[in-house]
């Protein structure tokens, strides 16, 4: 049954009006109405605010008393598509299953804000938190798809800004490497239904705006990653951006970063993203959640 819940994903997914590397202002209304659609779980709640700054939307769901938990999340869309509101679906699934608040972040898109406007504004939500008497104990970090990749860098932006790191970060199929040096930008290349590497490089020039592709912020894969927090890493078989995942796993583990890996065969690009469809999905993002309290409980725990 759940190879075939992925193979209609993936059907979905091919037979959709997206060209992620199609005109940007078309492909922000059709990404809006694709992920935006869907009507919500009546348990989900959510409200516009703003964390240093930067617009977010604050989600929660379930029926759970607040934990004091908190996520600060980074939609997808190649640093070009996408939005907070947008991503509530997927958020939403994190926020019921970590009994978190949830924070959805809004940040600038390119090509009129290219790199590092995303960084910056990921970093100032960060501050925002830490600034509002939120623990840094307390906070996980997530993204998926070029959030996940932001995600990772706002890591690498509080080490060097030396701030007290979150307690994990988990990232959703990461785009970790805007060379898209990765092999299976070729091996998969037949069998991925969401992505290609010409939408990729031109989404990339975008964000880049002539900035070298190598640069640690823009694409964390080249980064030195000692110190950061431990990471989940989720990535589906048949993506093209497999191996900017496994290349990252890696990286981190030869860094001494605690880090966890977790493939899924069969499934494309941010399949958790269909948890309420997808028996594989919402086991994905059942293991998202039991990482993320994890690491704060036992955080807590620590300092208590």
């Amino acid at each position: 049954m759940t190879r075939r819940q992925l193979d209609a994903v993936s059907d979905l997914l091919l037979n959709s009006p997206l060209d992620l590397g199609g005109d940007v202002e078309k492909m922000r209304r059709v990404f809006d109405e694709m992920l935006g659609g869907a009507p919500l779980p009546a348990d989900v709640r959510t409200r516009t605010t703003e964390l240093g700054g930067v617009p977010a939307v604050e989600v929660r769901a379930g029926a759970a008393e607040p934990t004091g938990r908190t996520v600060l999340y980074f939609h997808g869309g190649a640093y070009a598509i996408g939005s907070a509101a947008a991503s509530v679906g997927l958020a939403s699934e994190i926020a019921r299953r970590t009994a978190a608040d949830t924070f959805s972040v809004d940040y600038r898109l390119a090509p009129e804000h290219p790199f590092p406007a995303a960084v910056d504004d990921a970093l100032a939500a960060y501050r925002a938190l830490l600034d509002r008497g939120v623990p840094a104990g307390s906070v996980a970090v997530t993204g998926e798809s070029a959030g996940g990749g932001l995600a990772l860098a706002l890591l690498l932006a509080i080490r060097d800004a030396g701030l007290p790191q979150p307690t994990s970060a988990t990232v959703l199929s990461p785009w970790t490497d805007l060379t898209q040096s990765g092999s299976t930008m070729t091996t998969r290349a037949d069998e991925d239904p969401a992505l290609t590497r010409r939408a990729l490089e031109t989404r990339a020039a975008d964000y880049l705006a002539g900035a070298d592709p190598r640069t640690p912020l823009a694409s964390p894969l080249h980064a030195d990653l000692r110190g950061l927090p431990p990471l989940l890493i989720q990535a589906g078989g048949r993506e093209i951006l497999l191996d900017d995942a496994l290349r990252l796993a890696v990286r981190a583990a030869r860094a001494d970063v605690p880090v966890t890996l977790q493939t899924f065969p069969g499934a494309p690009h941010v399949f958790q993203g269909f948890a309420p469809a997808v028996d594989e999905a919402a086991q994905a993002l059942d293991h998202v959640a039991a990482f993320i309290n994890s690491l704060i409980n036992s955080h807590v725990q620590q300092e208590g």
